[in-house]
């Protein structure tokens, strides 16, 4: 099936109006706009023209989402609780504003059997306009000499006190030349900013500070904040004593939140 750009605001529109309550954000992208910055190893099987949805989560999702999810469904299994708060909301998502469709959702956390993530969350949000991805190669005349640092993600409104939650991948939908490949807003366009912002997010992530290289709109609450900075196998605990969580419950899977601490997870 061809989508025109209309039909592309359309699915958009469709999604944002059922996850903007919930405190997320989407954004259209096309595959081969994601798959021409990547090697073939790491590309999405999917034809250039098919069209593709980011989604990202604000600070409102902890209340307007996950709170509520807690208190009314609890955790289920050994999956860390904002994963499984997430995957309801998307799939939910999906599966009301799109019965019967052909859409392969990916999630941050999920990895292949070959240990590789399923989507680079913030190559897509930065091709899909929603974010802009400042790496080491951003940098002329690089301080660091051999030393490797990891990228990260500043939304224009929220700077860092966001994450890339999932893609959706619309497979029996292309969409044409008329769908053009927006600019992610460069929020950091100095080199003095930008060693700034990976050194920050690279040597002190723990502090936050980082994710207030641009003064943000919104930020984390504070029990949000206390959330993401205890360690994960002590947050099912931090539940407990909101009245969230009775009785003897699993402790989450530690993975996903070890392993998104470089991709701006929490």
């Amino acid at each position: 099936m061809a989508a025109s750009t209309a039909n592309v605001n359309g699915i958009t529109s469709l999604l944002d109006g059922y996850l903007s309550t919930f405190g997320f954000e989407v954004y259209p992208l096309k595959v081969g706009w994601y798959n021409s910055l990547l090697p073939p190893t790491l590309r999405l099987a999917y034809p250039d023209d098919c069209l593709a949805v980011v989604v990202l989560s604000t600070p409102a999702l902890f209340e307007q989402a996950f709170l509520p999810f807690m208190e009314e469904r609890g955790c289920q299994g050994l999956s860390d609780p904002i994963d499984q708060c997430v995957k309801h909301c998307v799939s939910s998502a999906v599966s009301r504003c799109f019965p019967g469709q052909e859409v392969d959702v990916r999630y941050d956390y999920e990895m292949l059997p070959s240990r590789k993530p399923k989507f680079l969350a913030q190559t897509a949000a930065h091709v899909s306009g929603g974010a802009y991805y400042y790496q080491q190669s951003d940098v002329k005349d690089q301080p660091w000499a051999e030393r490797k640092m990891f990228g990260v993600c500043v939304h224009p409104r929220f700077g860092g006190w966001f994450a890339i939650r999932a893609l959706l991948v619309f497979g029996g939908m292309t969409v044409g030349s008329e769908m053009v490949q927006p600019l992610p807003p460069d929020c950091v366009p100095s080199r003095e900013g930008r060693i700034q912002l990976l050194e920050a997010f690279n040597f002190r992530w723990q502090d936050w500070t980082y994710r207030d290289i641009v003064r943000p709109i919104q930020i984390y609450s504070q029990k949000q904040k206390d959330y993401f900075a205890t360690p994960p196998a002590e947050r099912f605990a931090l539940l407990k004593t909101w009245g969230l969580l009775s009785g003897e419950s699993d402790q989450p899977d530690s993975t996903s939140d070890a392993e998104n601490q470089v991709t701006g997870h929490g």
